[in-house]
């Protein structure tokens, strides 16, 4: 019996299987953090699976070559830097006042009547520095000032930047999900940057612009009371405060617009340039600079000190206080950072058992695409637990061995990665944090939220993977 478990094909499967059983049970019935669950089922698949300690955690004299700390570092050494810096621009831009102004101006071309689309491109365009949380918190009151303005449902207003702000979350760099997705497959940012935008565009204009629309004239939600008692004491006052005989600070200008969005396309463009300079430029004196520019965390670091010149010491923000909003805005990716090590040591142990083979071999008898598995295994864990960052790295973990012996493009390794990311998102409910942030700031209720938010981001999921399913035909 433990010779079939631990070489055949079977049983490999069967071990897998009970892996994730063990990892879903421990993150939904005992409510173990993700992190330490990752953990426990990672060591349990190993030892089950017949690995020798020194595989698994090395020996006193010796860990570095152990999966544990293969595992974890291998992963972290290519992700932290990004997701830190990324998670550090965005609280610039947050903080210097850009996400108003791109969405005040945004409001102004637009009208009254392409609010809702206005609204949508903000998420869509803020959603690449900023993460999903902080997106709304920061956006949640202008869309209550449309809302109120226009006089119909806050639910018209409020859908196009969800699917704005959950389709960058979801699919594009620097956001901790598709880096790890990208990571785990050895997918370049360059090819995933350009696969997340072909497969997400089509994805926000359908479940923002097309589905935001139509259900948006039929749920009927008003701006939250305690906005609307705020706002009602705030002009009773006459505007105290913001102007006042030595009431408050003077304001700092507004960002100019352009620069918002060119701190924003800077690393964006440098890491597509050294992606397809490789092409373009190859022998190229060029090539060697452009490479080094165009590495992600290069890339980001210099829009990060562009962003402190231009949007932070030159409007009048010290070096002191950029220094604590970094720290500020690093404390809540730790955990994150944790889960993602520990699900890179469980794809670790899965490759080491002959997990990936066997599933591999099963698959080519099948003659399922990876592609297909991928998103169904994603949508899977998804739904069972909630977290889109543990459905991405554990399915990345089992799809990795996959295509590690395959000879797969980049294009299309970035597409299964999309797929992957498409999965992560499938049909947000109870069990999902997001859901809750989404009920609370938008005044719905549960039957209205998954009415509204679970039905857009199942399409985001199901139009993202059906646009990235057809090009995997073709590239």
């Amino acid at each position: 019996m433990i010779h079939w478990l631990q070489h055949e094909t079977g049983g490999l499967l069967l071990l897998s299987a009970a892996s994730i059983a063990v990892l879903l049970f421990l993150i939904i019935k005992i409510k173990l953090e993700p992190f330490v669950s990752l953990l426990v089922a990672s060591l349990l698949l190993a030892l089950a699976a017949g690995l020798s300690v020194d595989q698994i955690v090395g020996s006193a004299l010796n860990s570095k070559t152990s999966l544990l700390e293969t595992g974890f570092g291998g992963i972290l050494g290519h992700i932290a830097p990004i997701v830190g810096l990324g998670t550090i621009l965005g609280a610039i831009l947050e903080a210097s006042g850009g996400a108003d102004v791109l969405t005040r101006r945004l409001l102004g071309i637009f009208g009254e009547r392409g609010a809702p689309l206005a609204m949508g491109l903000s998420g869509l365009v803020l959603g690449i520095p900023v993460f999903f949380d902080v997106g709304i918190f920061v956006l949640a009151p202008l869309v209550y000032v449309t809302a109120k303005r226009g006089g119909r449902s806050l639910v018209l207003y409020a859908l196009p930047l969800l699917a704005g702000l959950s389709m960058t979350h979801a699919f594009l760099p620097p956001h901790p999900g598709p880096v790890a997705a990208a990571g785990l497959l050895g997918v370049s940012l360059g090819w995933l940057i350009v696969m997340g935008l072909i497969c997400g565009i089509p994805a926000f204009l359908a479940a923002g612009v097309a589905w935001g629309a139509w259900i948006g004239k039929r749920v009927i939600v008003g701006v939250p009371a305690d906005y609307v008692i705020a706002e009602q004491e705030r002009e009773a006052a006459g505007g105290a405060g913001t102007g006042g005989e030595g009431t408050a600070a003077p304001a700092r200008p507004e960002p100019p617009l352009s620069l918002v969005l060119l701190i924003i396309a800077v690393p964006m463009l440098l890491i597509l340039l050294a992606t397809f300079g490789t092409v373009w430029w190859k022998g190229s004196a060029a090539l060697p600079p452009l490479t080094l520019l165009g590495n992600p965390t290069v890339a980001l670091s210099l829009a990060v000190l562009l962003a402190m010149w231009l949007l932070g010491v030159r409007r009048g923000i010290s070096v002191t206080e950029l220094s604590e909003l970094a720290a500020r805005s690093l404390r809540p990716i730790g955990m994150i950072m944790l889960v993602i090590g520990a699900g890179a040591f469980f794809g670790a142990v899965i490759s080491a058992t002959g997990v990936g083979k066997a599933l591999a071999g099963t698959l080519s008898d099948a003659g399922l695409p990876t592609i297909v598995l991928a998103y169904l295994i994603s949508c899977g864990l998804r739904l069972a637990q909630g977290s889109a960052t543990v459905a991405i790295v554990t399915t990345g973990g089992i799809v990795a061995p996959l295509v590690a012996g395959g000879d797969h493009s980049q294009p299309h390794l970035a597409l299964i990665a999309i797929a992957i990311s498409a999965g992560s998102i499938f049909a947000s409910h109870v069990n999902d944090g997001g859901f809750w942030i989404v009920s609370r700031y938008f005044n719905m209720s549960v039957r209205d939220t998954l009415k509204t938010w679970t039905v857009l981001e199942t399409i985001l999921s199901l139009v993202g993977f059906a646009v990235a399913g057809l090009l995997s035909t073709v590239v």
